[in-house]
């Protein structure tokens, strides 16, 4: 069975990317421009590219250290970004 998709993205292209997470590499680089990918978990959903007060925030939120993963093993529910 394969890994889960999990969710990356690059805040300078306002891009997302589903890749399988793979704990032996785990920084990623955008196709785009070449910049490092930021790890932002799997419960993610992007806003839309247009949107830039709603890329702001995510801005400001991921360099917080705000992630959106699925709770599960008694973490803390996060919601989802929209």
């Amino acid at each position: 069975m394969g890994h889960a998709k999990t969710s990356f993205v690059c805040l300078p292209c306002r891009a997302s990317y589903k890749q399988p997470y793979d704990r032996d590499r785990p920084h990623r680089v955008c196709p785009r421009c070449a910049e490092p990918l930021i790890h932002v978990g799997s419960a993610f959903a992007p806003p839309p590219r247009r949107d830039t007060e709603g890329w702001r925030v995510l801005s400001v939120l991921l360099h917080a250290g705000v992630r959106f993963h699925k709770s599960c093993c008694g973490g803390p529910d996060t919601g989802r970004a929209r």
